[in-house]
């Protein structure tokens, strides 16, 4: 088992605050404004609300939440809710991203972006900063950790 998934499962800080050197915001910063975004979740099926916060170089954040539907597959994960508004405004290559959940108001304990969010954030950066909440505070990992095997976008282009 790889140390990624050993953090993960403890919950465990790693690499959190004292190693960020992203200014605009800090990974409390983004998981607040992902607890934000969260709260405006459309779950009525599953009742597990999501909120994704992206962070650009410059300090912009962008928010998201999840949209569900009576056709589950339907629904879109808060992150790449997130990555659809960044490519709609015209911005490029996010340093980080918050990601909380919860079925209730506690969202206190790690909740990593499923397989296809990995996917699309490694597209945009396989480098950017994930943040997600845990009882001791924030872990910061990069999305290549979450997502080693990745499917390479090389392969596609002409």
């Amino acid at each position: 088992m790889d140390e990624t998934r050993n953090d993960m499962r403890t919950g465990c800080p790693r690499g959190a605050e004292d190693a960020w050197d992203i200014p605009g915001a800090s990974p409390r910063d983004l998981l607040d404004r992902a607890r934000e975004a969260a709260s405006r979740a459309y779950a009525p099926y599953s009742r597990f609300r999501v909120g994704a916060a992206l962070l650009f170089a410059d300090g912009t954040v962008l928010i998201a939440c999840n949209v569900e539907n009576a056709s589950y597959g339907l629904s879109m994960c808060a992150e790449r809710s997130a990555i659809s508004a960044m490519v709609a405004q015209g911005l490029r290559e996010p340093v980080a991203v918050a990601v909380v959940g919860a079925r209730g108001e506690d969202f206190s304990q790690p909740c990593p972006p499923c397989g296809a969010c990995r996917q699309t954030l490694m597209e945009f950066n396989p480098d950017m900063r994930v943040v997600l909440a845990s009882p001791e505070g924030p872990v910061v990992l990069r999305v290549r950790e979450l997502l080693p095997h990745s499917f390479p976008m090389e392969r596609v282009l002409p």
